[in-house]
C-alpha cells in the first residue's frame, strides 16, 4: 500500500535539508522519525517511495538520502570529513572516526582528498594556528621542506613544520613556538600537508 501524504514527503525533505545546510550532516531514519513522531519503519516506506517518485536518491544505510537540493551543490561543494584532533604540543594519538563534514566550495581548494584536523595546544602559534582552529590537510604522502605536515610518529600525529637535517640526517620537525624545541626522528610518515586554517576572529 502506497502512502499518500505528500506534506509530510515535502516535510522530510525540508528536514533533511536543514540538517544538511546547518549541520553538514544526513539525519538517520530514525531521527527523522523521531522528528515527525512516527515509526521508523514508517519512515523507511516513505523514503522508498519518495525515491521511485524522483523526490530524492538513497544509497543504503540509515543515512543515504540525496535530496535534489543536495545534488545540485555536490558539483560545486566538497564536504569535507572532520577527524577530530591533532596535538599542537605533544603528539595526540591520531583520531580515525569522522565526527562530522564540513562543506568547502571545490574552487578554493582545487582537485586532491582532503580532511580537517582541530588543532590542539599552542606550538604553531607563531604560523597563525591557534587552539581549535580548523586546519584543512591536503591527504600526501611527501611534502616539501619548509611545509606544515600532518606527520605521523609511531601511531601519535602531530601537526609541524617538516625539514631535512642533512648534518643529522634525521627529519626535523619545527613548532612555531619560541618557547619549543625542535623535534628530531630517523623516519615520519607524513599523512598530508596543511593548506588553509579555518578559525573564528574575535
Amino acid at each position: 500500500m502506497r502512502h499518500k501524504n505528500k506534506e509530510l514527503m515535502n516535510r522530510i525533505v525540508e528536514f533533511v535539508d536543514f540538517e544538511f545546510a546547518n549541520f553538514s550532516r544526513v539525519p538517520s531514519q530514525q531521527e527523522i522519525a523521531n522528528k515527525f513522531n512516527v515509526t521508523k519503519q514508517c519512515i523507511s516506506k516513505y523514503i522508498k517511495e519518495m525515491a521511485e517518485l524522483g523526490m530524492l536518491k538513497t544509497s543504503g544505510g540509515s543515512r543515504g538520502i540525496m535530496t535534489k537540493t543536495m545534488m545540485k551543490t555536490q558539483n560545486s561543494v566538497l564536504n569535507i570529513p572532520v577527524v577530530g584532533s591533532i596535538a599542537c604540543g605533544s603528539p595526540l594519538l591520531a583520531e580515525e572516526n569522522i565526527e562530522s563534514y564540513l562543506p568547502i566550495p571545490k574552487k578554493i581548494l582545487g582537485s586532491g582528498n582532503y580532511f580537517i584536523l582541530k588543532a590542539k595546544g599552542d606550538s604553531m602559534i607563531n604560523a597563525g594556528i591557534s587552539d581549535g582552529d580548523c586546519v584543512i590537510v591536503k591527504q600526501q604522502e611527501v611534502a616539501e621542506e619548509g611545509q606544515i605536515v600532518v606527520a605521523l610518529i609511531d601511531d601519535a600525529a602531530t601537526l609541524k613544520r617538516f625539514y631535512v637535517d642533512k648534518q643529522r640526517k634525521q627529519i626535523r620537525l619545527h613548532p612555531e613556538n619560541d618557547n619549543m624545541q625542535d623535534m628530531f626522528y630517523d623516519n615520519v610518515v607524513i599523512q598530508g600537508v596543511a593548506i588553509k586554517i579555518i578559525k573564528d576572529l574575535f
